[in-house]
Parts: C-alpha cells; structure tokens; sequence
C-alpha cells in the first residue's frame, strides 16, 4: 500500500475539519486512507525548527508522495530535503518567489500545489479594518519572526497600502503562545487603535488565544482565517482554506495515481470570504457599516 507523508507546522489539535477536507480531496480521486493508502503524519506543534528532520524522517521512509498543506515553512523545509519525492504544498504566498516552482503554469521539479494569495490579501485587509475602524490612525501588525519570508512580505506589501490611506503600522514579533501574550501586555501602555493578524500557521493553531486578548484588551483586530473570527475574533478576509486542502488532496491522489507535478499547474485561490463577528464588533463598541455588512460572506450574530 502506498504511503503519504503529511507535514506540518502546527500540532493536530484543532486540525480536525482541514485534515477532513484533504482527506476528502483524495478520496475525490479515489484514494482512501487504511483501504489503498496509509498516511504518516508529522506535526511540528508549532516549533518550525523540527520541520527539516520531519521531513527527512519522512523522505527516509520513502514515502510516494509529501503533502505539505501547513503554509510556507513547511513547504520550504519539504522542498530543501528532497529534489526527486512530489510534493503538494499549500502557500500563503507566490511560489515562484519562494523558489518552490519555475512557474506557475509549469511547476517544474518536484513540487506543485495550491497558492491562497492570503499574502497578497494584506493590504485588501488594511482597508477593511480602516472601513470597519474609521478613525484609526495607528495600526500593529502582529508576524512570526520564525517564518522570516513572509514577514518580510508583509511589511512590504503591507507599508505602501497603509501609507496611501494614511496609517501608521508598528510591527510586532511573536513566535510563541508565551510572546503573544507579552504583546498584547504592551497595550496596556502604548495601545494601537486596531490590529492586523498576519496569516501564519502559529496564529491560526493559537487562535482561541488570539481572539480572548484581542477582547480582553478591547482592540479591534482583523485576521486571515475564518476560523478565528468563528471563535470571537472580530474580522477575517482571506481565501477558503478548507476548499485549499481539498484541492491538495486531489493533486495528492492524482499524482499516487501517475499524474506528474510538472503536469499540474499550481492553483490559485478564486474564492475570498469577508466574515464578520457582529457580537464581537459589539462588545468593542464598534458600529459596523452598512456597506461592509452588505458585502461579506458571513455575519456572526
């Protein structure tokens, strides 16, 4: 029986629903898990210097195939330890830039997979958060320094956007369930007017946490994954991450059925939902506009 490798940068509490989409994914393909294939799973519960010896411990298994739908770190780790294993990713960011692809219509190499823009969104975000929080004039963006390259991404693209609606951003640093704590205690005496969660896997993986201090320090915050705004966070706008892994599944089962990477044009996400907390936006007194409510995809009542 064939045997995927799984990898991951988060542990697999709270996993639960985009490990079922990716599985859906395969069986899509006809592919099953315990009927004609077996999955070894590795997380990484969040600390990303563990993910080169995961991977290696999975191409040592000789596994037919390496899906790595946990976000760059994961794929970048996947990447440097085999040339020759297919490999399925799931980014937040152009692959093209990351090195893990020639291009996006022919992947070349080993690698192909799904690309959520949720990188390129940040800027989109900003404007949210503006349209939501009017008079704000100061903004945090919150970023993982251990995944280096995608914070460097964000303030890039992020500076330019806020300085054309004019807003002050400050950058903050947190790698940890302990560092994001010591950052939100820095509101107490230098407090930004609303927050900007970037997407990384360590925050959708501590996004309970999040989204308590967020309401303890009554702050209004925007974030990249529904799934934080489903548990109090105030707003999220970003790509369907579940239809992301269920995407990777099909390219998983497609190439343990023959299909090539270099075949398999990366995808990228059409579909981005705007979701917004109402309780939320009522416990911080905020009033949400009319023209937001009237565009998003959801509102939590």
């Amino acid at each position: 029986m064939p045997v995927i490798g799984f990898l991951d940068s988060r542990p697999p509490d709270g996993m639960t629903e985009r490990v079922r989409a990716f599985r859906q994914g395969l069986k899509d393909t006809g592919i099953v898990e315990g009927e004609n294939v077996m999955i070894e799973y590795r997380w990484a519960e969040n600390q990303i210097d563990r993910l080169p010896a995961l991977a290696a411990d999975l191409v040592h298994r000789r596994v037919a195939v390496i899906a790595v739908p946990g976000g760059t770190a994961s794929a970048l780790a996947a990447k440097a330890t085999t040339s020759t294993i297919p490999m399925v990713f799931v980014v937040n960011e152009d692959p093209v830039r990351l090195g893990l692809v020639a291009s996006l219509a022919r992947p070349g190499g080993n690698a192909t997979g799904i690309n959520i823009l949720t990188g390129e969104l940040g800027a989109k975000r900003l404007e949210l958060l503006r349209e939501l929080v009017p008079g704000a004039a100061r903004v945090a963006v919150l970023v993982n320094p251990a995944n280096a390259t995608s914070a460097e991404t964000t303030l890039r693209d992020m500076e330019p956007a806020a300085r054309t609606i004019g807003l002050q951003i400050q950058l903050l640093n947190a790698s940890s369930g302990s560092e994001i704590d010591a950052v939100f205690a820095t509101f107490v005496r230098e407090r930004p007017d609303a927050l900007l969660v970037h997407a990384d896997a360590l925050f959708t993986s501590r996004r309970v946490q999040l989204a308590n201090l967020a309401s303890r320090y009554l702050v209004p915050a925007a974030y990249s994954t529904r799934e934080i705004t489903e548990v109090g966070g105030l707003m999220s706008y970003g790509s369907n991450i579940q239809d992301a892994w269920r995407q990777a599944g099909i390219y998983t089962g497609r190439i343990l059925k023959g299909a090539k990477p270099v075949d398999l044009p990366v995808v990228q996400a059409t579909k981005f939902e705007l979701v917004i907390n109402a309780q939320t936006a009522r416990m911080l007194g905020l009033n949400v506009p009319q023209a937001l409510l009237a565009t998003a995809d959801e509102v939590i009542e």
